[in-house]
């Protein structure tokens, strides 16, 4: 039998649609070796790779070709990118043998019956230079060959892999979708992901928390704004995770970031570049190239910004003299960022695979602010106005630099993997601010009265060790045992003083502005893992995990020193599944958790270098213990359609909260010191649903909305608790394939009234970036925004487009904050960034995937002739 059509890429499969479901996920591998009939490894056997289908015309049954290569020396093949669950038939043909068919499935032993967890976890795929290999392999042994030939060439369809896919212990955001991100930064991508809400500043939260942020599976240095979009391949949204995953971070999730890597046999790669309506200009190349046992890929990137953020704040403070502060702010923020990566694979064999990367970024951020600001004080029972303009020049570089090792060996057993992998990121970064303020005799364009000039100078350098290996060994179709280790180890250098300008240009450091700290912290972890089934529907799995953590500090300037050690502690997690008919299942999950306080918070140092904004930490801070529930039911309906329901709870003991209190200054006069408190506990409960619908073979979407409530108990703390309050936040992702060839997607996100959320991503190089407010007290009014996103393709393959986007369209994505503590002040604070921002950018794809690309072969006699095309444009 033959068959011959145009090629497409190994990884296809067909578009969702009517008449046209989604096939299963192309995650498996199998490989084997080809011998003769006395056990002699065949050099250039021709290996296929078909998959039976119907005929759309004649009804009748036939096999496609989706994979072919010929045999090494050493008489082995290895196929990658392979359908899982779906039939597959192997074809070993050599000149002077007979042919041999052998069907097969590419399914992962544990994932043969029903279970809580089949889907592998973060960092342990081979799809990102950070992480491992597959989990879904096949070792078809060794085929021996007799006498006959048969040759057959086949075909393979195109398809877009979805937007989304829903898996038990995750969701995967396919960023390669979405439109609107492109040219833009992960904080472009995470405002599209479910489940992820982003403020004004880039900060992330998952139902209400902070997430961990990974990158490929391990902790980053790196924030968000410093990972270019199109680098970035999916994200995977984990609102529970189980014992594989480090139990610090609290309740609140992960979210990992998986960069772009592929491993296709011969070249590809693409360009793009583009600006944005501010000026600010970006660019990407990358390339892949494969042959033999090495997999080599590289990523370049530049991304500038100019952004532009408008605000005002109207503060009343009850401190002394009752005061009120109004000020208005407009900020640019010049940015340039590179980013390169290059990474390469060795195949030493079938079973084993040694894989490095390195990468590499280096920004320099030059924010500009001009603030005008009004202060009435209350003197002899008259207020009394100031007006002072205070003018704010930064300049900060940095360079971040990661590289990672890693190594996975498949034994002979079906399933039983052992990897192990090291990962290093070290950041140095350099800034400087300086704060020029003038006191006006009037109200502004006055003569000046006074003018001062202060200057804060920092430096940092932070370091991430993560060492971890992971071992798994199926039992029988449906029980695995996994296990790891784990140590992460991190140590921070953080330099800052503050000088005074004096008339003549002098500096005169200002002792109490200085602040110079070291610190280490070390957190060991093991865990075991145990997944089962019961039956034909009811699959379970259990988890422990064991943390054991040390923190040391010095305040070098000031010769204090202070650690905590942490005992070990354990974090039990349970799921259990059952499966329903039509395509229905549940799912109950339980998991413990940890958030240890970090360095800034336990730092025993005041900060007066800004004035509207004193922090101090405190050291007697002590880890806040978190318990999540979750039952969640999914369903699946015809050509992939999916939707998911979610109840969870979450309860937390000792939680971490902002909090303000009264001080003096070294002037002596009462002031507001930001630090940091344990609240009695907090509870958070919501309703979430995420569904995926295709409606038409031109338009399908998605929609996220959750429904919570959130209650931290501050009794203890000498302050009334703030009232529970329901919230809902909702997004909308829709995607229009149109006539020549063109395509959009909109998007849209709304948040209602909500709580202040308790605790924000922290700057990496210098103390939280915040505000004066409480998290216990207070509420951020709600907002909505809408970005657009058109696309154009051209060339041969759809090889080049040129994309156009607009955030916020209606310039609607305000964040405003109310923020208060009893007795000592109020706050109203609303900022507006970057509205209808527009991007274009021109991207062009290229590559040839070509078996014989590098040393040509006589393909007479394996039958390989149309196996080799050309894959222009891919």
């Amino acid at each position: 039998m033959t068959a011959s059509a145009q090629q497409a890429p190994p990884a296809a499969k067909p578009a969702a649609g009517k008449g046209a479901p989604a096939g299963p996920p192309t995650l498996g591998r199998a490989f084997g070796k080809v011998a003769d009939s006395t056990g002699k490894p065949l050099e250039n056997a021709s290996v296929l790779l078909l998959k039976p289908t119907i005929d759309p015309s004649t009804k009748k049954k036939k096999l496609v070709l989706i994979k072919g290569m010929d045999t090494k020396a050493s008489g082995e093949f290895n196929f990658e990118d392979l359908p899982i669950v779906g039939q597959l038939v192997l074809r070993v043909s050599a000149a002077g043998y007979k042919s041999q068919e052998i069907p097969f499935m590419v399914m992962n032993p544990a994932a043969m019956k029903p279970q809580a967890q089949p889907a592998a976890p973060a960092g342990q795929q081979s799809s990102n230079p950070f992480g491992s290999m597959p989990s879904f392999e096949k070792d078809l042994g060794t085929v021996m060959l007799a006498n006959d030939v048969k040759e057959l060439s086949g075909v393979v369809i195109n398809a877009t892999p979805p937007a989304m896919k829903l898996e038990m212990d995750k969701k995967v955001f396919n960023v390669e979708k979405n439109i609107t991100s492109t040219g833009g930064t992960a904080v472009d991508v995470m405002r599209n992901v479910p489940s992820v809400n982003v403020d004004i500043d880039g900060n992330v939260t998952l139902r209400g928390g902070s997430p961990t942020i990974f990158v490929d599976g391990r902790p980053t240095t790196l924030t968000l704004d410093e990972i270019p979009a199109d680098a970035i391949e999916s994200v995977e949204v984990m609102t529970n995770p189980s014992a594989k995953y480090d139990a610090s971070g609290g309740g609140s999730g992960i979210l990992n970031i998986i960069l772009k890597k592929n491993r296709k046999r011969g070249y590809n790669g693409n360009v793009n570049a583009g600006i944005d309506s501010h000026g600010a200009p970006n660019a990407m190349v990358n390339f892949n190239i494969r042959q033999g046992k090495v997999n080599f890929n590289a990523t370049g990137l530049y991304n500038g910004q100019d952004g532009k953020t408008t605000g005002t704040t109207d503060r009343t403070t009850f401190l002394g003299n009752q005061s009120q502060l109004y000020e208005t702010d407009l900020t640019r923020t010049k940015a340039h960022f590179l980013f390169g990566t290059v990474g390469m694979d060795y195949f030493v064999s079938n079973r084993t695979t040694l894989s490095g990367a390195y990468f590499k970024v280096h920004g320099v951020l030059d924010p500009h602010e001009n603030s005008q600001i009004r202060i009435d004080s209350l003197l002899n029972g008259v207020m009394t106005p100031q007006y002072s303009q205070r003018v704010t020049d930064n300049n900060r570089w940095f360079d971040a630099n990661g590289v990672q090792l890693g190594m996975k060996h498949n034994f002979k057993k079906d399933g039983e993997n052992w990897t192990a992998d090291a990962t290093y990121f070290h950041v140095t970064s350099d800034g400087t601010a300086t704060y020029t303020t003038d006191y006006f005799t009037g109200t502004p364009g006055t003569p000046i009265n006074l003018s001062t000039v202060q200057k804060t100078v920092g430096s940092a350098a932070p370091g991430f060790l993560t060492i971890q290996t992971d071992y798994v060994n199926p039992f029988g179709a449906s029980s695995k045992l996994e296990a790891g280790l784990r140590a992460s180890i991190q140590h921070l250098e953080n330099d800052n003083s503050t000088y005074n300008v004096d008339a003549n240009g002098h500096d005169q450091l200002d002792t109490f502005s200085v602040s110079n700290y070291r610190s280490n912290s070390q957190v060991y972890a093991a865990y075991l893992n145990w997944t089962s089934a019961i039956g034909k529907s009811f699959g379970y799995e259990i988890g422990l995990r064991g943390e054991s953590s040390r923190y040391t500090g010095d305040v070098t300037n000031l010769k204090e020193h202070f650690e905590h050690n942490y005992p070990v502690s354990l974090f039990p997690t349970l799921f259990l599944s059952e499966k329903l008919k039509h395509d229905q299942e549940l799912q109950l999950s339980a998991t413990r958790k940890v958030n240890r306080p970090s360095f800034f918070q336990l730092l025993p140092y005041t900060d007066y270098s800004d004035t509207l904004n004193i922090t101090r930490g405190n050291p007697n801070l002590v880890p806040e213990f978190t318990y999540n529930f979750e039952l969640s039911y999914i369903k699946t309906f015809k050509h992939n359609n999916t939707i998911l329901v979610s109840a969870y709870y979450k309860y937390t003991d000792n939680l971490i909260t902002r909090f303000q209190e009264k001080g003096i200054n070294p002037q002596g006069d009462s002031v507001l010191i930001n630090t940091y408190e344990n609240a009695n506990n907090a509870q958070t409960y919501g309703l979430e649903a995420t569904g995926t619908h295709t409606v038409t073979k031109w338009f399908d979407y998605s929609l996220n909305l959750n429904l919570y409530n959130g209650h931290i108990n501050t009794n203890n703390l000498n302050e009334a608790s703030q009232n529970a309050l329901w919230s809902w936040f909702g997004k909308f992702n829709s995607n229009f394939k149109l006539p020549q060839r063109f395509s959009a997607q909109l998007t849209a996100t709304y948040q209602s009234k909500t709580n202040l959320p308790v605790n924000q991503q922290q700057n990496q190089f210098g103390p939280p970036n915040s505000t004066t407010q409480a998290s216990a007290q207070g509420y951020i009014h709600p907002f909505w925004g809408v970005d657009l996103a058109v696309k154009r393709t051209f060339f041969k393959n759809d090889a080049g487009s040129i994309t156009v986007s607009m955030s916020d369209i209606f310039r609607t994505r305000w964040s405003k904050v109310y923020s208060l503590t009893p007795d000592l002040f109020t706050q109203e604070y609303d900022r507006l960034k970057d509205p209808q921002l527009v991007r274009v950018v021109f991207a062009y794809r290229f590559g040839k995937m070509d078996l014989n690309l590098f040393k040509r072969k006589n393909m007479n006699s394996s039958g390989m002739n149309d196996a080799g095309q050309s894959m222009g444009g891919q």
